[in-house]
């Protein structure tokens, strides 16, 4: 029941549960792919209004753990394990990551990013973003507490890391992945 605790849903609820769990599980996922939708779409107007790809990297990871915050039971919705597979929701979910992982790209093209696999640098940003609104959420994460910094400064750390790992000369002490 916690699942639903973060929408108004009564009716729906009541009415999905004359057609067993599995009809519940795939309203639910329905529900996650449009909230997924939605923050596909916000990402997108943004990176139109900035002037930079590291600004629009910046911004929608910032708006991500914004949400993250705000809405904690959708993000543990869209984000928690799935017993259903729903078209749907693995479509939304491919856009979301292609989207992020075109803002990384375009932030690599332009020297904001270290060159290499887009696809697993998205993956690392938005690892961040999601355990730091997660840890904020517990309580473990916080400016003037655990950690000395919130979700979003952490963010900018890390994207301030890795300018400067873009930035600096190849040497043989780099890391690079296997």
């Amino acid at each position: 029941m916690g699942r639903f605790a973060c929408f108004d849903v009564e009716l729906h609820f009541l009415a999905a549960l004359d057609f067993g769990p599995d009809s519940v599980d795939g309203w639910l996922a329905a529900v996650a792919a449009r909230e997924l939708e939605r923050r596909v779409v916000v990402p997108a107007e943004t990176r139109e209004q900035r002037p930079s790809p590291q600004e629009a990297l910046r911004a929608t990871m910032h708006r991500y753990i914004a949400w993250a915050r705000e809405h904690p039971a959708r993000f543990k919705l869209v984000f928690g394990a799935w017993s259903v597979d729903s078209p749907e929701l693995g479509a939304a979910a491919h856009a979301a990551q292609a989207q992020l992982t075109g803002i990384v790209a375009a932030a690599q093209d332009v020297g904001a990013l270290p060159a290499g696999d887009p696809v697993r640098l998205a993956s690392l940003v938005r690892a961040l973003a999601h355990g730091g609104a997660d840890l904020a959420a517990a309580g473990h994460l916080a400016p003037d507490g655990k950690g000395h910094a919130g979700p979003e400064q952490l963010i900018d750390d890390l994207l301030g890391y890795l300018r400067l790992a873009a930035e600096a000369p190849p040497t043989t002490h780099r890391l690079t992945s296997p």
